[in-house]
């Protein structure tokens, strides 16, 4: 299949998919005597697993890393269960720091609320804050 119909069969453009190919996350399709990319099958697998691990949070040299395990024959499915905890540990301290931080816009704008403009403080910037 060419460019367009394996990008759209991975569900991403085909300037993605371009991208991830120059990243070496896609080894380069052969071309037909006509010079278009043909693409087979397994490489809209392989893009399909690139928009899962993005999907997943991983980043990009994360996935790579899992692919090489791959292709050198070993099953990189408990180096998946590490980045996948250490992704989980990750969200649940950013999810801890924003329940924070929303605490604490909720109480600026309370203040906001229950102040009146004209009582601020014309020496500071925003007494809201």
């Amino acid at each position: 299949m060419r460019i367009g119909e394996a990008a759209a069969a991975a569900g991403m453009t085909a300037t993605a998919l371009r991208f991830y190919e120059s990243c070496g996350l896609l080894p380069p399709a052969p071309r037909s005597p006509n010079g278009y990319r043909e693409y087979t099958e397994d490489a809209v697998n392989r893009l399909q697993f690139i928009r899962r691990g993005q999907a997943a949070g991983l980043t990009l040299d994360q996935i790579k890393g899992i692919l090489n395990l791959r292709e050198t024959g070993e099953s990189p499915c408990s180096h998946v269960r590490e980045l996948l905890a250490r992704e989980l540990q990750d969200l649940d301290r950013r999810i801890t720091e924003l329940i924070s931080l929303r605490a604490a816009v909720a109480g600026f704008h309370r203040n906001a609320v229950e102040t009146d403009p004209a009582s601020c403080d014309p020496g500071q910037v925003c007494s809201f804050l």
